[in-house]
């Protein structure tokens, strides 16, 4: 049974994400605010969070790039709820390093579909070790053990990063539309704006420091990882 935490503030909301995943048969802990959320977390194994990002005090941005930061939860998926639809607000979280988001308000089956997305993703990366083992420049990607080494040494990346960059290192050369990139990464039909695959990719740069260009921008097309 997956055990998952959800950190919302607001009562009613909080109630009845916890009523729907446990009627999915998900063990649940719920959180009123970001302190209380982040002690949580720290303190116990969860397979997911769900996080508001409007929260009293520390708000959902900081929760989830403190997670990111611990070598212990780096990896575990993050949906982000948020009241807001603007891009602005979408590409923030996705910075901090939530892997998903849903707008509020929202469906209760498409909040349970997310979540059955999100952990079956996560539960890929720990298969076959040496099948799931890619190198290519100064990379090797280790997807049993959703970690990457560049020149030897440890980059970590949000869990989107890490599907985005697999899938470029996997088909080095090829060049891959937006939309491509993000149903390998999250399904198709997802919704999902073509600025945020952008901030992913400039995120993966920044992690990469000078290697960073190794993934390529195609003008009016999209992007793709240099062949070797």
């Amino acid at each position: 049974m997956a055990k998952l935490l959800i950190i919302e503030d607001e009562a009613d909301i909080r109630e009845l994400i916890s009523f729907n995943l446990e009627m999915n048969g998900y063990e649940v802990q719920k959180a009123r605010d970001g302190e209380e959320g982040l002690d949580l977390a720290k303190k116990s194994d969860y397979d997911l969070i769900i996080l508001d990002l409007m929260l009293p005090g520390m708000d959902g941005l900081k929760v989830c790039s403190q997670l990111r930061k611990d070598a212990n939860k780096k990896d575990i998926p993050i949906i982000m709820l948020t009241a807001k639809s603007e891009d602005e607000d979408i590409i923030k979280g996705l910075e901090s390093g939530a892997d998903d988001y849903i707008t509020k308000p929202f469906s209760p089956r498409i909040l349970v579909a997310r979540v059955k997305s999100a952990l079956r993703r996560s539960s890929h990366d720990v298969s076959d070790h040496e099948a799931n083992r890619i190198s290519i420049h100064d990379l090797v990607i280790d997807t049993a053990r959703h970690e990457i080494l560049l020149a030897g040494e440890p980059i970590i990346l949000s869990a989107t990063e890490f599907g985005i960059l697999q899938f470029l290192a996997k088909n080095p050369g090829w060049v891959f539309s937006r939309n491509q990139i993000i149903d390998f990464v999250k399904g198709e039909d997802y919704p999902v704006t073509a600025r945020s695959v952008d901030v992913q990719i400039l995120g993966i740069r920044k992690k990469l420091g000078e290697r960073g260009n190794i993934i390529e921008t195609v003008r009016g097309i999209g992007y793709r990882m240099k062949g070797e």
